[in-house]
Order: structure tokens, then C-alpha cells, then sequence
């Protein structure tokens, strides 16, 4: 071999190292998450990955994405925002299209802030409000038309005297400034916050604050905070014997919550709920498809389903749906426009329409309140969708 042959192998060679590998049809089509494994809200994260893992298996049954398997790729935060915020550095560091996450507030409020061209942020909260047109999108309807519906569902009931406690962290901020405003608009005329007391999420008891939410004679309590805390404030209002019914908010949609709770339940306990929550109240036919799906890609991989997955289901299933549409590697841009023309989405948790209610695609009319029922050890719809009382 002449000594000209051999620089032209070495020459062929180095350029092969340098060309992008060509893409085979089996090599999976990633999609990336940022949600909490470990930490406060781990139970947050679990169930968020149970969702993930559920659709992966069900799109990868019927083609994937155009003949490509689907991936999820799920990374924990530990429940910490400067986690959040490190690990979503690095994937726009990659320019990855789309990140599913983070499942807090705080979090995803930290992330919101980096995004100026994208990627697309799909928050599996609705404690965020995206800007219309950003590339921000927000799971569920908002915690703004979730208590605007529920304090109409109590007006309706001839409820007006409301007892308020919210929690000292990013969720509870948002309520109060949620519910200050749910109880001005007109509809709500009347509601009133007779008292409205806080807490610390690390308190082990919050006995002082219900007893002066008591002497205040509410007719309703409303317990803006999630997980433990929230036990917290049941052992409370049992301890103090505050006997009127209690509204909290989705997050405590789990069924192990309910059983570590069941001995200091109140006698009333209603929540916002979409439609999977209570699939006996869905009267649109190809919402109540999709929620049988859901319930059967869970079972399928050994999973009870609950309102928790469905957070992270939908937005998965909407990105998901704009790979299959747009191709496995769409823009940025390209991904927001789509979801955002999509006016007529059969999901879980209701008919979105992301024209009438951008960024988000579900609102009021999507929101039902739903009651547990040790009996049925399950929660049923006490309201129509849009809060209006059965």
C-alpha cells in the first residue's frame, strides 16, 4: 500500500467520524421529562412516570411514531427547583423540541423564566399561567377556574360563608390570589371569606388555625395544600370538631392518601375533578373513549389509575400526537402552533380546545366536583361539568 492510498484511507475515514450517523427505523424518538422520583414529591413524580411508561407502551403497540419506537426519558429533580432549573439548562443546551415537566409551581415558574425561542415547556400544574402564544403550556384547567367552579358549586348549594387555609409555598400563593378572585367575579356574588388563616408545609400541627377558622361559624372550609400537610389539616379539623364540608384541590385526588386518612375524614370531602376522576359523569362519547384507553394502558402495565397520572397523560398524548403529525424531530415553533390550532382534542380530562383557552386548552366547563365515598372507596360527580350541582 503507496503511502498516497494511505492518506486517502485516513482521509475517508476522519470523514466518516465527522458525518452524522444516519437514523434507523428502530432507534427510538425521545421525549424528555423532568419530574421528582425522590424527595417531597416523589409520589408526584412516580405517578407522573407511570403515565409516561403506560402511553410509551401503548404507542409503541400501534406503529409509534411514524414506525419509530417511542422513548421517554425522565429525569429526576429530587423536588428541588435549582435541580429543575440545572437539569432543563442542559436539554436546551441540546435544543431538544419539548420538555414535559416540572411537576411543582416553583419549579416550573424557575424554567418558564429561561425560555425565550423555546423549547416547549409543557408544567404538569395548573398553577402556572402561561402567557398566551409563549411557548409555556399548563396541565389541567387552571387552579383559577378550578376554584371559580367549586365556589360556584357551594353558591349553587346556598353556601357563602367561606373558612380559608392555604399553605405558605408557591401553591398556596396562587390560591390566594385564586380565590380572591374566584369569589369576585359575578356568578359568585356573595361568597364571602369569613376568615382566611396560613401555614408553614413543615408544620406539624395547625390546631390554632382551625380553631379560629371555627369561631368564625364558616359553612365551608377550603384546604388549599397537598400530601402530608393536608393530613395535617384533617387531624386538625377533627381535633378541633369543625363539623362543615372540606374542599381541597386535585392533588390530593390519590386513593393512598384516602386510606392513610380514613380515620379523621370529615363527613364531606369534594374536590375539583376532570373527567377520568369520575367517568360517570362524562357525557362526551369520545372523552369517555379516551378515558377507557387510559384505564386500560395503565392495567396493562400493572397500574390503578388515578387523577395523578392523568396530569401527565394528556400533555404526553398531545405531544405525542404533533410528533405523529409533524414529523419525529418538529421545531419548537412548529410544536406550539400545533398545539395551539388544536381546537377539538379528545383527552382524559376533557374536550380541549387550545384556541378558546390558549396554552392550556381546557377551562371551567371541563371541572367537576367530585366526592369520596368511603362506601364505594372511590369519588363520584356531585356537579355537572362546569360546577352546577346533579
Amino acid at each position: 500500500m503507496n503511502a498516497l492510498y494511505r492518506r486517502f484511507l485516513v482521509a475517508a475515514a476522519s470523514l466518516l467520524l465527522l458525518m452524522p450517523l444516519a437514523v434507523r427505523a428502530d432507534d427510538p424518538v425521545e421525549i424528555n421529562a423532568i419530574v421528582p422520583m425522590t424527595g417531597g414529591a416523589a409520589f408526584i413524580g412516580k405517578g407522573y412516570s407511570a403515565a409516561f411508561s403506560a402511553l410509551e407502551a401503548a404507542v409503541n403497540k400501534h406503529g409509534g411514531i411514524n414506525g419509530r419506537p417511542l422513548k421517554f426519558v425522565v429525569q429526576d429533580d429530587q423536588s428541588n427547583p435549582q435541580i429543575s432549573v440545572q437539569l432543563f439548562s442542559q436539554l436546551m443546551d441540546k435544543h431538544v423540541p419539548v420538555v414535559l415537566g416540572a411537576a411543582l409551581a416553583a419549579e416550573c415558574n424557575a424554567m418558564k423564566a429561561m425560555i425565550k425561542d423555546g423549547p416547549v415547556l409543557y408544567c404538569l400544574t395548573p398553577a402556572v399561567h402561561p402567557d398566551p402564544g409563549s411557548y409555556v403550556f399548563s396541565a389541567d384547567p387552571s387552579t383559577n377556574d378550578q376554584l371559580a367552579a367549586s365556589i360556584h358549586y357551594f353558591r349553587k348549594r346556598g353556601f357563602s360563608r367561606f373558612g380559608i387555609i392555604t399553605s405558605t409555598d408557591a401553591s398556596g400563593q396562587d390560591a390566594d390570589v385564586t380565590i380572591a378572585g374566584a369569589m369576585a367575579v359575578p356568578e359568585n356574588a356573595g361568597a364571602l371569606d369569613v376568615v382566611h388563616e396560613h401555614f408553614n408545609v413543615t408544620d406539624i400541627s395547625v390546631n390554632a388555625q382551625i380553631e379560629r377558622i371555627k369561631a368564625a361559624n364558616p359553612q365551608v372550609l377550603i384546604a388549599w395544600t397537598t400530601g402530608t400537610p393536608f393530613g395535617t389539616v384533617l387531624r386538625a379539623v377533627n381535633d378541633t370538631g369543625l363539623n362543615v364540608p372540606v374542599y381541597t384541590n386535585a392533588g390530593n385526588l390519590t386513593y393512598g392518601q384516602m386510606a392513610q386518612y380514613h380515620d379523621f375524614l370529615p363527613k364531606e370531602l369534594d374536590f375539583p375533578a376532570v373527567a377520568c376522576v369520575v367517568p360517570d359523569g362524562i357525557a362526551d362519547s369520545a372523552v369517555k373513549a379516551a378515558t377507557t384507553t387510559y384505564f386500560d394502558a395503565l392495567r396493562d402495565i400493572g397500574v390503578k389509575p388515578e387523577y395523578i397520572q392523568s396530569v401527565a397523560y394528556d400533555p404526553a398524548l398531545l405531544v405525542v400526537t404533533a410528533y405523529r403529525a409533524l414529523g419525529p424531530n418538529p421545531t419548537a415553533a412548529r410544536l406550539r402552533d400545533y398545539l395551539n390550532n388544536l381546537s377539538s382534542f379528545a383527552g382524559v380530562s376533557g374536550r380541549y380546545n387550545f384556541k378558546a383557552t390558549p396554552q392550556r386548552g381546557l377551562g371551567t366547563g371541563q371541572i367537576f366536583v367530585a366526592r369520596w365515598d368511603p362506601a364505594k372507596n372511590d369519588w363520584t360527580a356531585v356537579s355537572t361539568s362546569g360546577g352546577d350541582p346533579r
